[in-house]
């Protein structure tokens, strides 16, 4: 751990990260170990980790294959570190970036349980004083931003919240203690993803489980198995190509996307083809396996919400609890799966609340009051989500050129660069930030942790103070991305994906739907450029290469 500053003095350092995630430790590995500059990271966590250290909700595990849900820039740790299966649990992925952490030394750049307040560009010294929460002051050449697309939690005030008598548990920052639910009345609002892996968690042991549901999501099954061998002895046979494969996908989930539209078969072949994915289970396998139009074409989305429909119906033996599990919006969100989700409302222990029929009008001393029913509980389980992509950065105060804050630039909406920088912010870069792609993050956090590295080294090697993107550049960027998201579906349903979660959020387009393939495309041009055509340095137009 770094040393610890004692107010007044500001601490020189060539980079801040923050973050201990998965994007966070990367950055480090990269800068410090790579580049050998000396790095200063920070996390609010008390350990590494990012969203892995704070979700330890009953049933938290990831929903996407576990091949392409790691670090590939060592190929002997991928080959050496062990999963247990294709949808690892929290504990598992925790080890695993710890192991990380240990194995290239990355903690000694650390300072936990610190929140980074402010970061304030001096045009002068083009440098970035960070202040964190402890009054120290450090200054860095280079800030990059690793804060998770989704860590910045929500937690929506109820009337009387404070009344309740019993536990209260948000999912995203779930106690380190064992919390016992076993044989209690226990209560979940949301049905996100965190709530959907809670519900199946805890319906076959709670006392009484009382799920209050605001919008029916469509889940298909995960299909929870170890993982396949065979794809593993291909992926060691050519383990540069399969990365390659990963990378220069549309989605780089690391299975095979379809090139088929649905519109281009028959309804019986849709049908057929849904039912073959919907068995073999995955969210996003889902979506992308079957037809590559699921998200562009109503008649592809539909076939896609008619085969979860009948499952849904036939899975469910109360018609009344199946009719308000059944939605009514397109399959446009983040996809979902998870195993026994859709059985939890089987149990006789298990009701399902509509609060958009019956809001939550206040929480009481023994439980909810929702509609005229109180219902009792001992627990409660705030499964509310995430001011996703960029919550996090707006919740630290961020000043760059001529005293402009990021609070300020973004109060409309984020503008950036390739979702890695914003225009008036020099030598400040994000890891997945808005308007990146519409993907699998770990694989993305390397390529673009990677182009960051790049930047940084050219930086130094020309002997510039500064980089930053030009405003043409991103507006460019921004025509680009929100060109690319009117051409799909998702606009059209209300999620995290648009911001229409958090109230008072602008509710547009946060990412570029154009596929990882062209986004690696556009990485692979600036560095072809070194940097030229995009970019200023020194505030200057930079020099452009062919």
């Amino acid at each position: 751990m770094s040393n610890v500053a004692a107010q007044p003095d500001v601490v020189e350092v060539d980079a801040v990260v923050i973050g201990g995630g998965f994007a966070g430790l990367y950055s480090v590995h990269v800068l410090s170990n790579k580049l050998g500059l000396d790095v200063q990271a920070f996390d609010n966590a008390g350990d590494v980790g990012g969203t892995w250290y704070w979700n330890r909700y009953p049933g938290a595990r990831s929903d996407t294959e576990v091949n392409a849900y790691c670090y590939f820039f060592d190929e002997k740790l991928y080959r050496e570190w062990k999963w247990s299966e294709r949808y690892p649990r929290q504990t598992e992925i925790l080890s695993y970036l710890n192991h990380v952490a240990d194995r290239y030394d990355l903690r000694k750049n650390y300072q936990f349980s610190t929140q980074v307040e402010s970061v304030v560009f001096d045009e002068e010294s083009s440098r970035w004083t960070v202040t964190t929460d402890k009054g120290q002051r450090f200054s860095a050449r280079f800030l990059i931003e690793a804060v998770g697309l989704l860590s910045a939690t929500n937690v929506p005030e109820f009337p009387g919240q404070e009344r309740f008598k019993g536990e209260m548990y948000h999912t995203a920052r779930w106690p380190h203690e064992q919390v016992d639910l076993a044989g209690k009345r226990v209560g979940v609002i949301g049905t996100g993803s965190s709530g959907i892996q809670v519900i199946s968690e805890l319906a076959p042991i709670a006392e009484h489980l009382t799920v209050f549901q605001r919008t029916p999501q469509w889940v298909v099954p995960s299909r929870h198995r170890p993982i396949d061998p065979d794809l593993l002895d291909r992926i060691h046979g050519d383990y540069a190509g399969y990365h390659r494969e990963v990378l220069y996908s549309t989605t780089a989930f690391g299975f095979p996307e379809s090139a088929i539209s649905a519109e281009s078969v028959d309804e019986a072949a849709r049908h057929d083809a849904f039912e073959k994915v919907y068995d073999d289970g995955g969210g996003f396998q889902y979506m992308f396996k079957a037809f590559n139009d699921v998200g562009t074409s109503l008649v592809a989305n539909k076939a896609a919400t008619d085969v979860i429909e009948k499952k849904i119906r036939e899975t469910v033996k109360d018609p009344a609890v199946a009719e308000l599990l059944v939605p009514t919006e397109l399959y446009a969100k983040r996809p979902l799966c998870c195993d026994n989700y859709y059985e939890s409302y089987n149990y006789p222990t298990t009701t399902l609340v509509d609060v958009k029929a019956n809001p939550i009008v206040e929480f009481t001393e023994k439980g909810i009051r929702a509609g005229d029913t109180e219902y009792e509980l001992d627990v409660i389980v705030l499964a509310t989500g995430f001011d996703a992509v960029s919550g996090n950065q707006l919740r630290i105060f961020q000043q760059g050129r001529q005293g402009l804050s990021l609070q300020d630039k973004w109060r409309d909406r984020p503008y950036t660069y390739l979702g890695t920088m914003t225009a008036g912010f020099p030598n400040l870069y994000m890891v997945y930030g808005p308007m990146g792609p519409f993907t699998n993050q770990p694989p993305v956090h390397e390529a673009q942790v990677n182009w960051i590295g790049d930047a940084i080294q050219h930086t130094l090697e020309i002997g510039a103070r500064t980089l930053e993107p030009t405003q043409k550049a991103e507006d460019d960027w921004m025509e680009l991305c929100d060109e690319g998201a009117a051409q799909t579906l998702f606009p059209r349903v209300n999620s995290w994906i648009n911001g229409a979660n958090i109230p008072g959020k602008p509710v547009v387009n946060y990412f570029y739907m154009g596929g990882n393939a062209a986004y690696m495309d556009f990485m692979d041009a600036d560095r072809a450029s070194r940097f030229g055509d995009h970019f200023l340095t020194d505030g200057e137009p930079a020099k452009v290469e062919a």
